[in-house]
């Protein structure tokens, strides 16, 4: 699929499709059109920055199905469900599987237009937090099981004397895993390890005051 950011559009229709390609790249947009379900996976690449307009009633794969689907992958672009068929529940289970919008047709170009340009920005805002937290990640990868274990305490709040009772080690040995812990997290203060903490979602993780 390339590396460009890309409106990736999915549905049925020829004439959606066409209808489609045109509004989209009318502002400058990068636009790719696919068939069906099917025919987008097999050229789905999640390092792609974009998002995708879906039309909710397609054969095989639904939208809704796909979209569920992509759910799972973290990096997948925000999706912008479209119907002719549209209905209150059919809407409450796209937006509860992490849908940005869902616009029945027919729809206001210009409102169209505009639901793309925030599903845009909040995939790039998104991409953004994702980056910082496979890195943070990748420096939590590097610590030794006992250090896992130090970071993990050490993020609570509670002092060296305490976490050597808990683990059931020497204060100085803690102090000498905390050290490292330090250094393999790039953590230039107690503050930026806790932030870090919490990016993970590290239970129990406070930011100190």
């Amino acid at each position: 699929m390339g590396g460009e950011t890309a409106v990736f559009v999915v549905d049925d229709d020829p004439a959606m499709r066409d209808s489609l390609r045109f509004l989209i790249s009318s502002i400058n947009l990068n636009v790719e059109c696919f068939a069906s379900a099917e025919e987008f996976l097999k050229a789905y690449d999640p390092e792609r920055a974009g998002c995708i307009v879906l039309d909710v009633r397609m054969p095989g794969i639904s939208g809704l199905e796909l979209q569920e689907r992509l759910k799972q992958d973290r990096f997948a672009p925000p999706v912008l469900l479209i119907t002719g068929h549209g209905d209150i529940p059919m809407a409450v289970r796209a937006l509860k599987a992490g849908a940005v919008d869902f616009i029945e047709k027919p729809f206001s170009d210009q409102v169209l237009l505009e639901r793309i340009q925030q599903a845009l920005n909040v995939d790039a805002d998104r991409r953004r937090t994702l980056s910082q937290i496979v890195d943070i990640e990748e420096r939590v990868a590097r610590l030794t099981t006992r250090e896992r274990e130090v970071f993990e305490i050490v993020v609570t709040g509670k002092p060296n004397k305490v976490i050597a009772s808990d683990l059931g080690l020497s204060q100085k040995t803690v102090e000498v895993h905390r050290a490292h812990v330090m250094e393999k997290m790039r953590a230039d203060s107690f503050a930026d390890l806790v932030k870090m903490a919490v990016a993970l979602g590290t239970k129990g993780a406070r930011v100190a005051e």
